[in-house]
């Protein structure tokens, strides 16, 4: 299968703190891998690496086939939820999707709609999203994720604020995407989410990536 992430003895620092060691990964086409560890592990610089919100302090990142450098953006085929996602407060949650979309002019009202439905929320409800739950701001967030047809997402605690049903609805979603051979690279607290969904499984402490058994 082709490889669409390779993380090569990557490091990390900032001023004097090393926060990653050394550590590489690599991530399938058509795959979910998950990486489970505590607050401060490192998980989320990781995800920001991937993502070219930071550049590495040693090693090297390739996406797609793509070496990540410095003056290097964002890939335009991964979509990430990492923290909380933030919207504007006075727009529906189609209205904020329609904003972002409208940034790259890939899609039109068509692609919105249906990834909000997917996630489990009405395209055409008028509810401004500061009256949104944490659970529903979640599901937005993650329909932002997809709905450009990225095929690489990076999903930091894409859980975060939602019930019991929430969660199962999320992860029959990111079943169905792997299907659709999307690949997913997934940080949680969560062990059931993990060991429901990954092919693979790392841990990460201390900014030190080991393997686990499935």
């Amino acid at each position: 299968m082709e490889d669409k992430i390779v993380v090569k003895n990557v490091s990390k620092m900032f001023g004097k703190e090393k926060v990653l060691d050394n550590v590489s990964l690599t991530v399938k086409k058509g795959s979910i891998v998950g990486i489970v560890g505590r607050n401060g592990s490192g998980k989320t610089v990781l995800f920001k690496l991937i993502c070219g919100f930071y550049s590495v302090s040693d090693g090297e990142i390739i996406v797609d086939g793509k070496k990540l450098t410095k003056s290097h953006s964002t890939p335009e085929n991964i979509g990430s939820i990492i923290e909380t996602p933030g919207f504007l407060g006075s727009y529906s949650g189609y209205r904020n999707l329609k904003f972002l979309a409208d940034i790259r002019n890939r899609i039109g009202k068509k692609e919105i709609c249906e990834a909000i439905e997917m996630v489990g929320l009405d395209p055409k409800s008028r509810k401004h999203v500061r009256k949104y739950s944490l659970g529903m701001r979640q599901r937005l967030g993650l329909a932002q994720t997809f709905m450009e047809g990225q095929d690489i997402l990076i999903l930091d605690e894409p859980m975060n604020g939602l019930d019991n049903q929430g969660v199962a609805d999320m992860r029959k979603l990111f079943l169905k995407l792997k299907e659709q051979g999307r690949t997913m690279l997934v940080a949680s607290h969560n062990r059931e989410d993990i060991d429901v969904l990954c092919d693979e499984v790392y841990e990460m402490d201390h900014g030190i990536l080991t393997t686990e058994r499935k």
